[in-house]
C-alpha cells in the first residue's frame, strides 16, 4: 500500500528595550525583529519554506490551504512582493519545499495531488513559473518531497517512492529529463520522510527514519551507489521531524524529535567515524514540533521550532560548543507559530519564517539582529576612548552606575570580559584580547545598550 505522508504535511527546513534583562544565553542582547510587516503572505499559509538568494533576498514558499496552491514571496528591502503570480501551481498541492540556485533561480517542489500524488517541480524564469520537465515526473506517488540545487545548478529531489515500497529515491533534472541518482528505492527500509542536502564538496546526501526501526539513517551518493554514513539506525528511540544540514567544514548534522525524551529535540553530528550527540539528548524545555535545523557560517548548529513550553510560539536555540542556549527570548513570536523554517542570510544572520496564528495564519519572517544605528547610542550616554584601541580603553558613562554590568562580546556572541562598574569613569585593560570587532554592552535595571569597539 502506498503511503502518502505529504497529506499529513510532515516537515523535513524590533523590540524596544524593555525594563528587563535577557538571559545570558543571548549575550549581545540582540532582538528578534520583523522583516517588513508581519504577515508576508496571504492568510492560511502552511508548509512554509525559507531560502535566500545569493544577493541576500529572503524568499518564502507556502501552500494556501484554501486554494491548495503554491505561492512564493520575497522581501525587496521594503516590502514583501509576489514572485510571479500567486497560486501558480496546480490545484490540490501538498507540501512546498523551496531551493534557490547559485545564480538566483528559485525552484519549488510539491506533492501534486492533481497528478496522482506524484512529484512536480517548477522554477521562476524571471517572468513566470514553469514546470521543470513534465509535471508529475515521479514513477508513482511520493511522500515528503525535499529539494536541493547541486553545484552545477541542477535541481535534485528526494522522496519516499511509492513505486519502490516507499523507500527513498533521489532524482535530478539533467536539462532534458528527470533521471534517477543511483538505484531508485535505495534505502534499507520504507520511510515517510526524506531530507536532502548537499555537502560543501557537492555530494548529495539524505537523512530519513525508517518505518520499521523509526531511527535515523544518513546516506550519501559516492558517484555510483548510495552508501551509509557511519552506522544505520544510529539514533535512539522513535524519531520524527528529521532534518539534515552541513557545517561549512563539511560535518553533517541531523536533528529530530526524540520519543525517548518526551518529543524534545536532539541533535547529532558525524565526527568522521561515529554519530555523536551534540550536547544532551532532548535539550529543548518541552515538546518541539516543526523543527528546522541550520548551521551558521561560523559552524554553530541552530534549531527553530514550535515551542509547546511557550504556548506554541517560535523558539530558536544554538549550541555554543558546550551547551544549547536560547537565541534571544524563548517564545519570541507574538503568537503561536507553526511550520517554522530556519535559514541564515549570506551575511550570517538567522531568519525564521512561520505561519503566524496571531495574524490569520499568514507567513511571517523574523530575524535576529542588532537594533538599527547601534553606534548612535554612544552619543547620549557613553564615551569610549581611544577607539580603535590596542591596550587600554577609558569608559565614561552618564547612566546609573548601581548594578550596571559591562560586558565585551566577540562576534561569535561569546562574552570575553564582564564586570560591574564601580564609578562613572573606568580604565579597562584589553591588551589580551585578539584584534577584531567587539560589542560593548552596558546593562542595568532600566536598560540594555551597546556600542561597537575595535581592538587593534
Amino acid at each position: 500500500m502506498n503511503i502518502l505522508p505529504c497529506i499529513f504535511v510532515l516537515l523535513c527546513p524590533l523590540i524596544v528595550f524593555a525594563q528587563q534583562h535577557l538571559p545570558d544565553a543571548s549575550p549581545l542582547e540582540q532582538k528578534w525583529q520583523y522583516v517588513g510587516n508581519s504577515g508576508a503572505s496571504q492568510p492560511g499559509a502552511e508548509s512554509i519554506s525559507l531560502a535566500f538568494s545569493p544577493s541576500g533576498e529572503p524568499y518564502v514558499a507556502s501552500i494556501d490551504f484554501r486554494s491548495l496552491k503554491a505561492n512564493v514571496v520575497k522581501f525587496d528591502g521594503t516590502n514583501w512582493v509576489n514572485v510571479g503570480s500567486p497560486d501558480f501551481s496546480s490545484p490540490a498541492t501538498f507540501f512546498a519545499n523551496l531551493a534557490i540556485s547559485l545564480t538566483g533561480v528559485p525552484f519549488v517542489v510539491y506533492c501534486d495531488m492533481n497528478d496522482s500524488a506524484k512529484a512536480s517541480v517548477m522554477k521562476f524564469d524571471g517572468n513566470k513559473w514553469d514546470y521543470v520537465g513534465m509535471a508529475g515526473f515521479s514513477a508513482d506517488t511520493v511522500g515528503w518531497v525535499s529539494i536541493a540545487v547541486g553545484p552545477s545548478g541542477q535541481p535534485y529531489v528526494a522522496y519516499a517512492d511509492g513505486a519502490h515500497s516507499n523507500k527513498a529515491t533521489v532524482m535530478k533534472f539533467d536539462g532534458f529529463n528527470w533521471v534517477n541518482i543511483g538505484m531508485p528505492g535505495f534505502s534499507n527500509e520504507m520511510t515517510g520522510s526524506v531530507c536532502l542536502a548537499f555537502s560543501p564538496s557537492g555530494q548529495p546526501c539524505v537523512a530519513y527514519a525508517g518505518y520499521l526501526s523509526w531511527k535515523m539513517t544518513v546516506m550519501k551518493f559516492n558517484g555510483i551507489n548510495w552508501v551509509v554514513v557511519g552506522s544505520p539506525d544510529f539514533s535512539s528511540g522513535i524519531c520524527s521531524w528529521e532534518n539534515l544540514a552541513f557545517s561549512p567544514g563539511g560535518e553533517p548534522y541531523v536533528s529530530y524529535d526524540d520519543n525517548q525524551n518526551s518529543y524534545r529535540t536532539s541533535v547529532m553530528k558525524f565526527d568522521g567515524t561515529n554519530w555523536m550527540n551534540v550536547g544532551k539528548q532532548g535539550f529543548t524545555a518541552g515538546r518541539a514540533d516543526f523543527v528546522s535545523l541550520a548551521v551558521s557560517p561560523s559552524g554553530q548548529p541552530y534549531v527553530a521550532y514550535e515551542d509547546f513550553e511557550n504556548y506554541g510560539k517560535a523558539t530558536v536555540m544554538k549550541y555554543d560548543g558546550a551547551n544549547w542556549m536560547y537565541v534571544g527570548l524563548a517564545g519570541f513570536s507574538g503568537a503561536s507559530a507553526r511550520y517554522t523554517s530556519l535559514a541564515f542570510s549570506p551575511s550570517g544572520k538567522p531568519y525564521v519564517a512561520y505561519a503566524d496564528y496571531g495574524n490569520d495564519e499568514k507567513a511571517t519572517v523574523m530575524k535576529f539582529d542588532y537594533p538599527e544605528r547601534i553606534d548612535e547610542l554612544r552619543k547620549s550616554w557613553l564615551s569610549i576612548y581611544p577607539d580603535p584601541a590596542e591596550d587600554f580603553l577609558t569608559i565614561e558613562t552618564s547612566m546609573k552606575i548601581k548594578d550596571s554590568r559591562l560586558a565585551i562580546v566577540n562576534i561569535q556572541g561569546k562574552t570575553v570580559l564582564s564586570f560591574y562598574l564601580t564609578g562613572a569613569k573606568t580604565r579597562l585593560d584589553i591588551s589580551t584580547l585578539p584584534a577584531g570587532v567587539y560589542i560593548m554592552q552596558l546593562t542595568n535595571e532600566l536598560t540594555a545598550s551597546r556600542v561597537k569597539i575595535i581592538k587593534l
